[in-house]
């Protein structure tokens, strides 16, 4: 036999072996890898079914629990004592109402400034937002003891009441920039300021949002106005 060929034979004999070991050893490395997936599997199982059996989260899932459904009640009894909408009111309903929540807030207005409807429209926007004020409007010139009584000269003027006590106020746009555009995350961010209403983590409006209901807004009061 030519011993190049002998030599050659040999090894191919050699790389064949080679391979043999290598395949070996990958199916070996393959077959360690799927053990270690699947028991880690069996652990995570085991993890989550003490966790569910852990009275320490059952207790506080309990109470977060207990603590939303309170919270829904507290909404539905204020809803029931008119929060959660901006209304019209009477001069005759104007005592029960200011006395009967702790926060309230109410625009007094006239049927004719623009001024009166721009605050309207921000206003309208806020009360389902933030229900634990209860926000009112009442018509300045049918409620001329009140607006006498609470020293009301300029309008747009919201009075914020406390227990039934006027505790502060904001007249006209003054503390809003003094000019018509103001946002409604804006006027929000005064009254958070002034304590009338709280912030509202649950119901949070990114200010994309904001800039939409700004657009709405302008475009309901103006129907003309440029929505950019």
């Amino acid at each position: 036999m030519d011993p190049d060929s002998v030599k050659s034979t040999l090894s191919n004999l050699a790389f064949g072996n080679v391979m043999a070991a290598a395949a070996r050893d990958y199916q070996k490395e393959v077959l360690a890898q799927e053990k270690v997936q699947a028991s880690s599997s069996v652990n995570q199982d085991i993890d989550l079914d003490e966790l569910m059996d852990d009275p320490e989260l059952e207790k506080l899932h309990a109470d977060r629990i207990a603590a939303l459904k309170k919270e829904a009640e507290k909404r539905q009894a204020l809803k029931r004592q008119g929060h959660g909408e901006y209304r019209e009111i009477t001069e005759g309903d104007f005592l029960g109402e200011v006395t009967g929540s702790e926060k309230v807030i109410c625009h007094f207005y006239h049927r004719e400034f623009y001024r009166c409807k721009i605050m309207d429209k921000h206003l309208k926007s806020l009360a389902p937002i933030h229900v634990d004020t209860k926000f009112l409007k009442l018509d300045a010139e049918n409620a001329p003891f009140f607006v006498t009584k609470l020293g009301i000269k300029t309008l747009p003027c919201i009075i914020f009441f406390r227990n039934g006590i006027a505790s502060d106020r904001l007249v006209g746009f003054q503390d809003l920039g003094g000019k018509d555009d103001f946002s409604t995350k804006a006027l929000e961010g005064f009254l958070l300021k002034k304590g009338i209403i709280k912030e509202n983590k649950k119901e949070e409006e990114d200010d994309d949002s904001y800039d939409d209901r700004n657009r709405s807004v302008r475009s309901s009061i103006n129907p003309d106005s440029d929505s950019d």
